[in-house]
């Protein structure tokens, strides 16, 4: 969906209408992602779940534990983020009207990354769609620490969307790889629909340490190569670089417009954003990028 990415819904022949989550805490940073998400998926049927998770800044016991009434916060809070969704979908309806689209909003007491978790469980969420930063965010930090932990805690497909991109489809999409990950059709089959349906490039991305390929990923590699033979599919190798300075390279010397990894434990994509300098400018995310999880 991301992504065009909206080759997302593609993966999703049989379901009717997608279920597409939009969180926002109201910064045009989250702004930018759901006009985003709507333009991409402007053909498909959809029905965008705008959700607000809203927590007060002083609040007592009692307000979590189900009570804020006596203390006059719950409605007074609540109202205002539910006027602040209905704002959005008004201005939506306005600027992109589509009868192909549907939007519903939630407003809920709750953390950002466990209201996020517990609505993509609860509504059958295909896809989620975030900034990558919130109202706060540094500019020298990467990702915001609600996107990190969505991409950990989340199985879902996720497309985190920069505040500074404005929307163009994706024709040529990155896949950095370590060849490590094991892939199956239900993994890459949301890459292959983005692909055949933007008619784009797959530039395959892998940087390795000097030595040959083992086995492992020599399979892997003829895997990749075997589901996108009907597909325009161009594998890269690079020698002893940095990854993140690899990914920085390619992506401004190919004018990559979407990134797309798979969160694999003990994976390359694990080192880099949980384990190394997510808070730092090493890696430049200035694209879309889709984050796919190893397993449905």
């Amino acid at each position: 969906m991301f992504l065009s990415a909206l080759t997302l819904v593609k993966k999703f022949k049989t379901i009717i209408m997608l279920s597409v989550l939009l969180p926002t805490d109201f910064s045009e940073n989250s702004q930018n992602a759901i006009n985003y998400a709507v333009q991409l998926l402007k053909d498909e049927k959809c029905t965008f779940y705008l959700f607000n998770a809203y927590t007060p800044v002083i609040y007592h016991v009692e307000y979590v534990l189900g009570y804020p009434a006596q203390f006059g916060l719950g409605d007074a809070v609540r109202n205002t983020s539910q006027n602040n969704l209905n704002a959005i979908v008004s201005k939506l309806n306005d600027t992109y009207a589509n009868d192909n689209h549907k939007f519903e909003t939630f407003a809920r007491f709750d953390t950002p990354v466990l209201g996020i978790k517990e609505f993509v469980e609860e509504y059958k969420i295909d896809f989620v769609v975030m900034g990558t930063k919130g109202a706060t965010g540094a500019k020298e930090v990467l990702l915001g620490s609600n996107t990190v932990h969505v991409f950990k805690d989340v199985k879902c497909p996720i497309l985190a969307v920069p505040s500074s991109f404005s929307f163009e489809a994706p024709h040529e999409i990155l896949f950095p790889t370590d060849l490590d990950v094991k892939y199956n059709g239900s993994n890459l089959k949301i890459l292959k629909n983005l692909v055949d349906s933007n008619h784009a490039r797959l530039n395959v991305l892998h940087v390795s340490t000097g030595s040959e390929l083992n086995e492992k990923q020599k399979s892997n590699k003829e895997k990749l190569e075997s589901l996108f033979k009907n597909s325009a599919f161009l594998f890269h190798q690079l020698k002893s670089m940095e990854i993140t300075h690899a990914i920085n390279e390619f992506q401004i010397k190919h004018k990559i417009n979407l990134l797309v990894m798979i969160n694999n434990k003990h994976s390359f994509f694990e080192n880099l954003f949980f384990k190394n300098t997510i808070n730092q400018i090493g890696f430049h995310l200035n694209v879309p990028f889709l984050v796919i999880p190893s397993e449905p």
